[in-house]
């Protein structure tokens, strides 16, 4: 069983955080929280002091994934794991921790270069969560959302996370259809808690920064989904696929393109996993409806190395 309980912030450099800021606050609704950057924006959800951190910088990259222990002795038994698998763990220090607003954190890079940061002891702010339209998300001991990495060295990934890290296999789609001809390849999808996946690792070329597909965040209800849509169209963001239901975690969702390139999912009404008797399967389609990728621009994860 795995000692990661959810996914617990992503932090991300953009060359343009003020596009950043219309698209996830005046766009998708999310409330601004606090943060040690004067320049950075920190986005809450719930009653953490921020979920979603942006950066300024010269690039578009993302620059950790922050995924949740329970406490000091989990943490501890993930870096054991980590190191035994011949990956050199950083242990930061206090400053360092509290610049990720956590009491310990670790860091490591996955077998593509993705940097990994496991944490425990989240700082929280108590104070009222105010968004922007009144809207409210999906969080808790689901965590943030879930993240789509871009993978090159696909297997070596996958072996990593459920092997090294233990996560949970929650199935996985096959790229080109049932019928493309071998060797298959796949997205796979993993989970840890109860949110159908928290991570999934996609087939990708090499780039030149760590980027990602996209992001999954969950709001608590179908209208705030809508106008959310109809809010981040009039804001002049190129809306990658339409609303349409998904056949694996049943989300209701959109996907609108994020400065850097890469997609922010915003959906609501995902399943919840029974661990007790949930089997990994192979989905067929993508979705039950909707979800028109036609209009969608190249993500930055798939156009190659120049």
């Amino acid at each position: 069983m795995t000692e990661i309980r959810g996914l617990g912030y992503l932090r991300i450099q953009t060359q343009d955080v003020a596009r950043w800021r219309e698209l996830v606050v005046d766009g998708l609704g999310l409330a601004v929280g606090s943060g040690p950057e004067a320049d950075g924006l920190y986005l809450r959800l719930d009653e953490r002091r921020a979920r979603l951190i942006v950066l300024p910088g010269e690039t578009d990259k993302a620059l950790a994934v922050g995924w949740e222990v329970r406490d000091q002795f989990a943490l501890q038994r993930v870096r054991e794991a980590v190191e035994k698998a011949g990956v050199e763990v950083e242990v930061l220090s206090e400053v360092d921790a509290s610049y990720r607003d956590a009491e310990q954190v670790i860091a490591f890079d996955d077998p593509n270069g993705n940097r990994v940061e496991v944490f425990f002891g989240p700082v929280l702010d108590h104070s009222p969560l105010v968004t922007p339209h009144g809207g409210r998300f999906v969080t808790g001991d689901q965590g943030l959302g879930h993240v789509v990495l871009p993978v090159t060295r696909f297997d070596e990934a996958y072996t990593f996370y459920t092997e090294v890290l233990g996560f949970l296999p929650r199935g996985s789609i096959r790229l080109g259809g049932i019928d493309a001809p071998p060797p298959a390849r796949r997205v796979r999808f993993m989970g840890v808690n109860q949110r159908h996946h928290s991570l999934a690792l996609c087939p990708a070329p090499p780039v030149d920064e760590p980027g990602l597909v996209h992001l999954m965040m969950e709001a608590e209800t179908l209208d705030a989904v809508g106008q959310a849509l109809d809010r981040v169209a009039k804001l002049g963001f190129s809306i990658s696929s339409t609303l349409g239901r998904h056949t694996n975690d049943k989300m209701v969702s959109f996907y609108v393109r994020a400065p850097g390139g890469w997609d922010l999912e915003f959906g609501c009404e995902g399943m919840l996993v029974d661990e007790a008797f949930y089997t990994a399967e192979e989905i067929t389609a993508d979705s039950y409806w909707g979800h028109d990728w036609s209009e969608s621009e190249p993500l930055a994860a798939f156009t190659p190395k120049s």
